[in-house]
């Protein structure tokens, strides 16, 4: 099972879509969502591990950064996110 972490803030249309696709992949279990919005340390650390992106969410996969939710859709259409998700 992979792990999945996703960076997310409060009101972000772009973090549900990209849970949602991931829930629709039955992942919903592996899914870790951290909630950035009041925090500057862990908002530091998403931009650190996601080499400088200040954008939510940003997503990790078995600790590879997959980038944003238009980038875990990306993947999906390439038909390389289930490869991802079942590695």
């Amino acid at each position: 099972m992979p792990v999945i972490i996703i960076y997310t803030k409060d009101y972000c249309p772009y973090c549900v879509k990209a849970k949602n696709l991931l829930k629709r992949k039955g992942q919903e279990a592996n899914i870790t969502e951290i909630d950035i919005t009041h925090d500057e340390a862990l908002q530091k650390e998403m931009i650190e591990k996601s080499g400088g992106r200040k954008t939510v969410p940003q997503i990790f996969i078995d600790g590879k950064h997959v980038g944003g939710s238009d980038d875990l859709y990306a993947l999906d259409a390439a038909g390389k996110l289930n490869q991802m998700l079942s590695a």
